[in-house]
């Protein structure tokens, strides 16, 4: 390849790497592995030298989505034995407004939250696969069916199954309503200010006004760091542990407030090591799941500013 051509083609990944990065990250809900198989993808689509490509998009997303449904077989072996609750590995959403990013699309916004992730693993991976590209990217059932290596009829089958999986199992805090962003961010931040200052100060009243009846707490410390091995449902026993918690094994740490995955988050640092991220769903003026991530090998990349995108605005869009 000339070093013209080397220079195209780097341009065109670049312009599109938002895309994939978010395509990846649906199928696999890991940033470190769909980092893996956006750059295997890359090594190779800067190799192929085979003429101009009319769709350099959808080249890529399909090369992305069948590497990712591949890599998520692998990754699917592994989380059976799984110790303790698995989360996704957390990314660092601060919103771009005006990009097209999820701070600005509510599907997008939602696919990516960690309620929704944790209900995509419920499903197999190539029903993962086909409902993230129809229902998320909005691919066609024809398009899907190259990719995943199926009829476009039995595509149709696996997305209407997956579509009533989902349906069935959608927490209600996944949705989120379209509105002013800064108004919502902010509440919601403060919601998370409170839960914060209530559990260090032991307020149990206070933590009960703003947790919903209904809220769930997960930690995931991957069986090398202390975690909570199952997960805590309902205001009064997660207010029990979030106070005991910061009486405790928390009592050092520090809390950053920050957005992860398009949600109010906290990281948590002891003597400038980060200790954990917690991410917070909230709804209706509520805190409604608290998902908190200590596992060490899901917090090194905690730093890196994530630009999702839908590929609505994408210039290689067919």
């Amino acid at each position: 390849m000339s070093e013209a051509s080397a220079t195209d083609h780097d341009r065109v990944f670049t312009e599109l790497r938002p895309l994939l990065f978010t395509v990846a990250y649906d199928i696999l809900g890991s940033a470190t592995d769909a980092e893996d198989v956006i750059h295997d993808c890359y090594l190779r689509w800067r190799a192929q030298d085979a003429g101009p490509i009319a769709d350099p998009r959808a080249y890529l997303v399909t090369a992305v989505s069948r590497t990712g449904l591949n890599h998520l077989r692998t990754l699917r072996r592994r989380r059976e034995t799984y110790v303790g609750n698995w989360l996704p590995e957390p990314i660092r959403t601060e919103p771009h407004r005006g990009t097209g990013d999820a701070a600005d699309d509510v599907v997008l916004a939602e696919s990516v939250s960690m309620a929704m992730l944790l209900v995509l693993e419920t499903l197999s991976p190539v029903e993962r696969t086909v409902f993230v590209l129809h229902e998320v990217f909005d691919y066609p059932h024809d398009e899907i069916a190259a990719i995943v290596d199926r009829s476009p009829a039995t595509v149709r089958q696996i997305a209407h199954r997956a579509r009533g999986h989902i349906s069935a199992r959608r927490p209600r805090a996944a949705a989120r309503r379209p509105g002013n962003h800064d108004d919502r961010d902010r509440q919601e931040h403060e919601l998370v200010v409170r839960f914060l200052h209530a559990s260090r100060t032991g307020d149990l009243g206070e933590l009960l006004s703003v947790l919903a009846s209904d809220v769930v707490h997960m930690s995931d410390g991957g069986g090398q760091v202390t975690a909570a091995r199952h997960a805590l449902y309902g205001a009064d026993r997660v207010a029990a542990f979030s106070i005991g918690l910061a009486r405790s094994a928390m009592s050092g740490a520090h809390a950053e407030l920050a957005r992860f995955n398009e949600a109010p988050a906290a990281v948590f640092r002891v003597d400038d090591v980060v200790d954990s991220v917690a991410v917070f769903d909230c709804r209706d003026d509520h805190i409604v799941g608290v998902y908190a991530i200590r596992n060490p090998d899901k917090l090194h990349r905690i730093d890196d500013l994530h630009r999702l995108d839908r590929g609505r605005t994408s210039p290689w869009k067919p």
